[in-house]
Protein backbone atom coordinates (compact mmCIF):
# COMPACT_ATOMS: atom_id res chain seq x y z
CA UNK A 1 0.00 0.00 0.00
CA UNK A 2 1.31 3.45 -0.97
CA UNK A 3 1.09 6.57 1.16
CA UNK A 4 -0.83 8.08 -1.76
CA UNK A 5 -3.37 5.38 -2.56
CA UNK A 6 -6.19 7.45 -1.09
CA UNK A 7 -5.49 10.39 -3.37
CA UNK A 8 -5.12 8.21 -6.46
CA UNK A 9 -8.44 6.56 -5.65
CA UNK A 10 -10.01 9.97 -5.12
CA UNK A 11 -8.70 11.08 -8.49
CA UNK A 12 -10.16 8.02 -10.18
CA UNK A 13 -13.61 8.94 -8.81
CA UNK A 14 -13.11 12.57 -9.87
CA UNK A 15 -12.09 11.59 -13.41
CA UNK A 16 -15.28 9.53 -13.87
CA UNK A 17 -17.34 12.72 -14.04
CA UNK A 18 -14.66 15.17 -15.22
CA UNK A 19 -16.18 17.92 -17.33
CA UNK A 20 -13.51 20.63 -17.60
CA UNK A 21 -11.64 19.33 -20.65
CA UNK A 22 -12.71 22.28 -22.79
CA UNK A 23 -11.33 24.94 -20.46
CA UNK A 24 -8.34 26.91 -21.70
CA UNK A 25 -5.44 27.98 -19.53
CA UNK A 26 -6.65 31.59 -19.57
CA UNK A 27 -8.39 33.26 -16.63
CA UNK A 28 -11.93 33.64 -18.01
CA UNK A 29 -12.81 36.36 -15.48
CA UNK A 30 -9.40 38.07 -15.76
CA UNK A 31 -8.67 37.50 -12.08
CA UNK A 32 -5.66 36.26 -10.15
CA UNK A 33 -6.06 35.45 -6.46
CA UNK A 34 -3.06 35.23 -4.15
CA UNK A 35 -4.06 33.31 -1.04
CA UNK A 36 -2.73 31.01 1.64
CA UNK A 37 -2.18 27.28 1.38
CA UNK A 38 -4.50 26.75 4.37
CA UNK A 39 -6.84 23.87 3.54
CA UNK A 40 -9.83 25.70 5.06
CA UNK A 41 -9.80 28.08 2.09
CA UNK A 42 -11.80 27.22 -1.04
CA UNK A 43 -10.84 30.23 -3.21
CA UNK A 44 -13.21 29.49 -6.09
CA UNK A 45 -16.16 28.68 -3.85
CA UNK A 46 -15.84 31.65 -1.50
CA UNK A 47 -15.61 34.07 -4.43
CA UNK A 48 -18.48 32.53 -6.40
CA UNK A 49 -16.14 31.38 -9.16
CA UNK A 50 -15.91 28.24 -11.27
CA UNK A 51 -12.89 26.31 -12.58
CA UNK A 52 -11.27 28.32 -15.35
CA UNK A 53 -12.42 31.71 -14.01
CA UNK A 54 -9.24 32.71 -12.17
CA UNK A 55 -5.61 31.92 -11.56
CA UNK A 56 -5.08 30.84 -7.95
CA UNK A 57 -1.63 31.34 -6.41
CA UNK A 58 -1.12 29.79 -2.99
CA UNK A 59 1.68 29.84 -0.48
CA UNK A 60 2.11 29.96 3.28
CA UNK A 61 0.60 33.22 4.49
CA UNK A 62 -0.47 34.51 1.04
CA UNK A 63 2.81 36.43 0.87
CA UNK A 64 3.97 38.25 -2.25
CA UNK A 65 7.36 36.66 -2.79
CA UNK A 66 9.57 36.96 -5.87
CA UNK A 67 8.00 33.77 -7.18
CA UNK A 68 4.49 35.18 -6.76
CA UNK A 69 5.53 38.28 -8.71
CA UNK A 70 7.04 36.07 -11.44
CA UNK A 71 3.82 34.10 -11.64
CA UNK A 72 1.67 37.25 -11.75
CA UNK A 73 3.75 38.57 -14.65
CA UNK A 74 3.11 35.34 -16.54
CA UNK A 75 -0.57 35.39 -15.59
CA UNK A 76 -0.97 38.94 -16.92
CA UNK A 77 0.98 38.69 -20.15
CA UNK A 78 0.23 35.08 -21.08
CA UNK A 79 -2.96 33.97 -19.33
CA UNK A 80 -5.42 36.85 -19.46
CA UNK A 81 -5.19 38.24 -15.93
CA UNK A 82 -6.25 41.88 -15.66
CA UNK A 83 -6.74 42.27 -11.88
CA UNK A 84 -5.31 40.80 -8.68
CA UNK A 85 -6.92 40.04 -5.33
CA UNK A 86 -4.53 39.46 -2.43
CA UNK A 87 -6.43 37.36 0.11
CA UNK A 88 -4.78 36.34 3.39
CA UNK A 89 -6.99 34.93 6.17
CA UNK A 90 -7.71 34.99 9.87
CA UNK A 91 -6.24 32.37 12.22
CA UNK A 92 -3.21 31.94 9.96
CA UNK A 93 -0.43 29.68 11.16
CA UNK A 94 2.14 32.08 9.69
CA UNK A 95 1.03 34.68 12.25
CA UNK A 96 1.62 32.24 15.12
CA UNK A 97 5.35 31.69 14.58
CA UNK A 98 8.44 33.67 13.64
CA UNK A 99 11.09 32.72 11.12
CA UNK A 100 13.38 31.98 14.08
CA UNK A 101 10.76 29.62 15.54
CA UNK A 102 10.56 27.65 12.29
CA UNK A 103 14.35 27.47 12.00
CA UNK A 104 14.49 26.16 15.58
CA UNK A 105 11.80 23.53 14.90
CA UNK A 106 13.72 22.28 11.88
CA UNK A 107 17.01 22.36 13.78
CA UNK A 108 15.45 20.21 16.51
CA UNK A 109 15.02 17.56 13.80
CA UNK A 110 18.58 17.96 12.55
CA UNK A 111 17.77 20.18 9.55
CA UNK A 112 19.43 23.57 8.93
CA UNK A 113 16.95 25.89 7.20
CA UNK A 114 18.71 29.19 7.85
CA UNK A 115 19.09 29.81 4.10
CA UNK A 116 15.28 30.02 3.78
CA UNK A 117 13.02 32.99 4.50
CA UNK A 118 9.54 32.01 5.66
CA UNK A 119 7.94 35.48 5.54
CA UNK A 120 6.09 34.91 8.80
CA UNK A 121 3.57 37.56 9.80
CA UNK A 122 3.99 39.69 12.92
CA UNK A 123 1.04 41.93 11.99
CA UNK A 124 -1.37 40.69 9.34
CA UNK A 125 -2.66 44.10 8.28
CA UNK A 126 0.88 45.44 7.91
CA UNK A 127 1.88 42.36 5.90
CA UNK A 128 -1.15 42.85 3.64
CA UNK A 129 -0.31 46.55 3.15
CA UNK A 130 3.33 45.68 2.37
CA UNK A 131 2.38 43.00 -0.14
CA UNK A 132 -0.24 45.18 -1.85
CA UNK A 133 2.35 47.92 -2.25
CA UNK A 134 4.83 45.40 -3.62
CA UNK A 135 2.41 44.34 -6.37
CA UNK A 136 1.36 47.91 -7.16
CA UNK A 137 4.95 49.18 -7.29
CA UNK A 138 6.53 46.47 -9.39
CA UNK A 139 7.65 47.75 -12.79
CA UNK A 140 6.82 44.38 -14.33
CA UNK A 141 3.03 44.71 -14.24
CA UNK A 142 0.88 47.26 -16.08
CA UNK A 143 0.61 50.61 -14.31
CA UNK A 144 -2.83 51.13 -12.83
CA UNK A 145 -3.81 47.47 -12.93
CA UNK A 146 -6.56 46.91 -10.33
CA UNK A 147 -5.08 45.33 -7.20
CA UNK A 148 -7.13 44.81 -4.04
CA UNK A 149 -6.69 43.12 -0.69
CA UNK A 150 -9.20 41.41 1.54
CA UNK A 151 -8.87 39.23 4.61
CA UNK A 152 -10.92 36.04 4.54
CA UNK A 153 -12.44 35.07 7.89
CA UNK A 154 -12.12 31.28 8.23
CA UNK A 155 -14.74 31.26 10.99
CA UNK A 156 -17.53 33.17 9.20
CA UNK A 157 -16.73 32.67 5.51
CA UNK A 158 -16.82 36.45 5.02
CA UNK A 159 -14.34 38.45 3.01
CA UNK A 160 -13.33 41.77 4.62
CA UNK A 161 -12.00 44.18 1.97
CA UNK A 162 -8.94 46.22 2.90
CA UNK A 163 -8.83 50.00 2.57
CA UNK A 164 -5.15 49.94 1.54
Amino acid sequence: MSAFDDVYEGNARFAESFSNAKLTGRAARGLAVVTCMDSRIDPLGLLGLQPGDAKILRNAGARVTDDVLRTLVLAVYVLGVERVLLMPHTDCGMAKVTDADVHAMAAARGVDTRSLEYHTIANQEEALRHDLLRIRATPFLPAGMPVAGAIYDVHTGRLNPSSF
